[in-house]
């Protein structure tokens, strides 16, 4: 079972108190996009085998949205940081290349 931190409201409890929502940092294509970029954001999502960025929701706590980065194969947590991000935040880049020398964080 995970323990996840929520960073808007500072609790620290097991999966089941959040809900997982799916990758996080997706490109959002407005008014006057291609029909490719539409569809991309529709149905192109990154399944890696490793680090991933997700959104969290949570569901039984403040009901506020954040970002966990973790592994999909240890289901190690490296960290969680507010949904207004735009990119992983270098503090949790950096905890994930301490962890994982490997990782290259252009391909997650």
């Amino acid at each position: 079972m995970l323990t996840i931190h929520c960073p808007n409201c500072g609790v620290t409890a097991e999966e089941t108190e959040f809900h997982a929502h799916g990758e996080a940092h997706i490109k959002r294509f407005g008014p006057g996009s291609t029909e490719a970029d539409f569809e991309s954001y529709l149905f192109m999502r990154k399944n890696p085998k490793g680090v991933h960025f997700e959104r969290w929701r949570h569901q039984y706590g403040c009901g506020k949205w954040f970002h966990v980065a973790r592994c999909t194969m240890t289901l190690e947590v490296f960290g969680s940081y507010s949904a207004q991000t735009t990119e992983p935040p270098q503090e949790i880049l950096e905890i994930i290349r301490d962890r994982r020398p490997d990782f290259d964080s252009d391909a997650a």
